[in-house]
């Protein structure tokens, strides 16, 4: 890495650690904040992933009060063990990610703290809960729509992104020949042709592609690239190295395109693509005014979705491009709405011009860029090394 980048690198890390030390105690309860002025509430799912940059932070301070958020998540978990969508309401309900993300999120804190038994009731009622969400009773958990990350976008039945949490989640609490079965059945194809046989099974394989699909449910599936999911497929292991490298370079040359037809202006990948477009079938009226081709979850260019899909690059081995990757995400958390901040961690991006459109100072966007910077300096993926190498208690495969 050349000098003037690893300083410019060693400014943006110096930035991210001020916002997160910022946002640690936010005005719900001493809670974090989400973002540093747009979103001061806890939610569960940023201040979940944002785990992987405390972690490797070694900070104090960040670390105590990530144990205030997963022990808040404890007291605030439904009887039937849902985790809810703001770390401080326990009538905010609903979301299909919050009580998988609470269970990778307590999993990487044992690891750190030590302390293997941590809110173990509270894992052992959401492992519970996790258990009845699959409606044919088998391993893949199914969602309704828009009740992810995506707040504007449809995944319905069997999404990746849950699915690969599940997994890994799974691997980090030592559960492997559950989660065996879950990569049994990820690994399964979409149905095509309109029909299914009898003990015939929908996966998240695509013919034809290297990826994993977006979702699928029955007949029904979408084959368009969720960048969150297959990088989680990626880190964990689901995605053998043959796959890994196949996904990457197929990611790499698919955004190559996009570049020269005018939909992609920054050398990072889209959350999502090819984008929704209105005359296509999966358009809802709704995307018109929250979701348009090239923004925000229909292909916006997401800072904490990119940390990981550089993480992904060095568990993949592909050190040069995540180099390369970290470089131009460096750039690009330097822009901002407010323009008052020398970096603004901004939650997302459009994608044709490469502008900030979210808030700045968002959490995740600085907590992922620190777990990103850590992977590439040491060639390693913490925590997620764990779950690709412990052994597979099963021969289910």
């Amino acid at each position: 890495m050349q000098i003037v980048n690893r300083h410019e690198i060693e400014e943006a890390k110096k930035a991210a650690l001020e916002v997160l030390l910022h946002n640690a105690d936010g005005p719900y309860h001493g809670l974090p904040r989400t973002a540093g002025w747009g979103y001061p509430e806890p939610y569960t799912r940023d201040l979940m992933f944002s785990i992987l940059g405390i972690a490797v932070s070694e900070n104090q301070t960040l670390l105590e009060s990530i144990r205030r958020v997963l022990e808040t998540l404890a007291k605030n978990q439904t009887g039937h063990g849902h985790i809810p969508s703001l770390v401080h309401d326990k009538e905010d309900r609903g979301a299909s990610d919050t009580t998988p993300l609470f269970l990778l999120g307590v999993g990487i804190f044992r690891k750190v703290s030590g302390e293997s038994d941590f809110l173990n009731e509270a894992v052992e009622k959401a492992l519970t809960w996790m258990e009845y969400q699959s409606p044919s009773d088998r391993y893949l958990v199914a969602q309704q729509p828009t009740s992810d990350w995506r707040d504007e976008q449809w995944v319905t039945g069997y999404g990746l992104f849950v699915n690969t949490l599940v997994y890994s989640y799974l691997r980090l609490l030592g559960k492997y020949e559950k989660a065996a079965r879950v990569r049994h059945d990820i690994r399964r194809f979409t149905i095509t042709g309109g029909m299914i046989h009898h003990h015939i099974h929908e996966g998240l394989a695509v013919k034809h592609k290297p990826y994993f699909a977006f979702w699928s449910y029955k007949i029904y599936s979408s084959e368009r690239f969720d960048l969150l999911g297959n990088s989680l497929a990626i880190l964990s292991g689901l995605a053998s190295p043959t796959r890994a490298n196949e996904i990457i370079s197929w990611i790499e040359e698919e955004c190559a395109s996009m570049r020269k037809r005018g939909e992609l202006a920054v050398d990072l990948p889209p959350n999502f693509f090819p984008f929704i477009k209105p005359e296509d079938p999966d358009w809802l009226p709704r995307y018109d005014i929250f979701n348009k081709p090239g923004n925000y979850h229909n292909g916006g260019i997401w800072p904490f979705i990119c940390g990981l899909y550089v993480a992904a690059l060095v568990a993949a081995k592909r050190y040069t491009l995540a180099r390369e990757k970290l470089v131009t995400l460096t750039h690009s958390i330097k822009i901002s709405n407010t323009r008052r901040v020398d970096f603004g961690f901004n939650e997302w991006l459009k994608a044709q011009n490469g502008k900030p459109m979210g808030q700045d100072w968002q959490t995740w966007s600085a907590a992922l860029y620190l777990y990103a910077v850590k992977c590439v300096e040491e060639k390693r993926t913490p925590f997620f090394d764990e779950i690709r190498s412990c052994p597979t208690k099963s021969k289910i495969v």
